[in-house]
C-alpha cells in the first residue's frame, strides 16, 4: 500500500465500492447499538463478543474450536491449538487497555500485543520486536512473499506515522489497512495473524465506531472462511485499487457479520436464554 496523497487513507476511502461498504457498516453498527438490551446489559454483550471474536481469530490461525469448548476450557497450555486459543483470548482482553497508547505510539502497542500473544512461547529476545534479517517466521495460512527485515522496518514506521498523523478516512478503511499491512509484513516471528486482527479491533474501538467492542470483525472473518480471507488479502497485496477496495469491503462484511452475531446475543439476552 503506497500513495503520494497527503491523506492516503482518505484517498483509499474514495475507491469504488468503499463508500458503500462504509455506509453499510455504519448502519449495521448503529442498529445493534440501538438495541434495547444495550441500555442495561452492554457489559454482557461486550464479554460475549470478546469470547466469540477470540474464537474466530483462533480459527483463522488453525485452532477452529467449538465456542462452548472455548467457554469451558480453563487450561490453554499444552498442545499447539490450545496455545493458539489462549493467545487469542489474551489479545482480546488486552486490546481495550491499549487505546490511549495507540494514537501516540502504535509500534509500542504492536510490540505489547506480540508479547501478550507469545506468552513465553518464543525465545525471549525475539518477543515484542520486529524480526531481524534471517530470522524465520511461523505464520499459518498466509503464504505471500515475505518482505525483508529492512522493508518491514520502513513500512512499519510509515504505518505508524499515518496513524499518529490522523486521517479523515472512515474507521473501517483505517482498520482494514492496518490489518492488511500487518499480514503483508508479518513483522514478528510468530502470531502475526492474531496480532493483525487484534490491531484491527483496536482501531475499530478507538475510532469510536465500536466503542463498546460489541462488533467482532474476527467472527465475520472466520465465518466467511479461510479461503475467502486469503483471497481478499491477496487482492490487497497487489496494491491495485480494485484489490485494496475488495479487501476493505471484505473487512466491512466481517464487521457486519460480527454485528449480526452480537444482535443474536442481544436477542437471546432479551429472551432470558443467555
Amino acid at each position: 500500500m503506497s500513495t503520494t496523497a497527503s491523506d492516503p487513507l482518505a484517498t483509499l476511502g474514495a475507491l469504488p465500492g468503499v463508500p458503500d461498504a462504509v455506509d453499510s457498516v455504519r448502519k449495521a453498527v448503529d442498529r445493534v447499538y440501538g438495541h434495547r438490551v444495550m441500555r442495561r446489559r452492554s457489559n454482557e454483550v461486550t464479554a460475549e463478543a470478546a469470547l466469540r471474536g477470540s474464537r474466530g481469530s483462533a480459527a483463522l490461525a488453525g485452532a477452529d474450536w467449538n465456542l462452548e469448548e472455548v467457554r469451558r476450557r480453563t487450561d490453554f497450555s499444552g498442545e499447539d491449538e490450545a496455545r493458539t486459543v489462549g493467545a487469542a483470548l489474551r489479545l482480546t482482553a488486552e486490546a481495550g487497555q491499549l487505546l490511549s497508547v495507540w494514537r501516540q505510539s502504535p509500534l509500542r502497542v504492536l510490540a505489547r500485543l506480540h508479547l501478550v500473544a507469545a506468552g513465553g512461547a518464543a525465545p525471549d529476545d525475539a518477543v515484542g520486536r520486529p524480526r531481524l534479517a534471517g530470522e524465520p517466521v511461523e505464520e499459518p495460512l498466509i503464504e505471500a512473499p515475505l518482505p525483508g527485515a529492512d522493508e518491514v522496518a520502513g513500512r512499519l514506521e510509515g504505518l505508524s506515522q499515518l496513524i499518529i498523523a490522523g486521517s479523515a478516512a472512515p474507521a473501517l478503511v483505517t482498520a482494514a489497512v492496518v490489518h492488511g499491512e500487518l499480514l503483508a509484513l508479518r513483522p514478528f516471528g510468530s502470531h502475526n495473524g492474531l496480532v493483525a486482527r487484534t490491531a484491527e479491533r483496536v482501531v475499530l474501538i478507538g475510532s469510536g465506531l465500536d466503542p463498546k467492542s460489541i462488533c467482532p470483525a474476527e467472527v465475520g472473518h472466520a465465518e466467511q472462511g479461510r479461503a475467502a480471507y486469503v483471497a481478499a488479502f491477496e487482492g490487497y497485496t497487489t496494491g491495485t485499487p480494485e484489490g485494496v477496495a475488495a479487501w476493505i469491503a471484505h473487512c466491512g462484511r466481517s464487521v457486519e457479520l460480527g454485528v449480526r452475531e452480537s444482535t443474536a446475543v442481544c436477542e437471546a439476552l432479551q429472551r432470558g436464554a443467555a
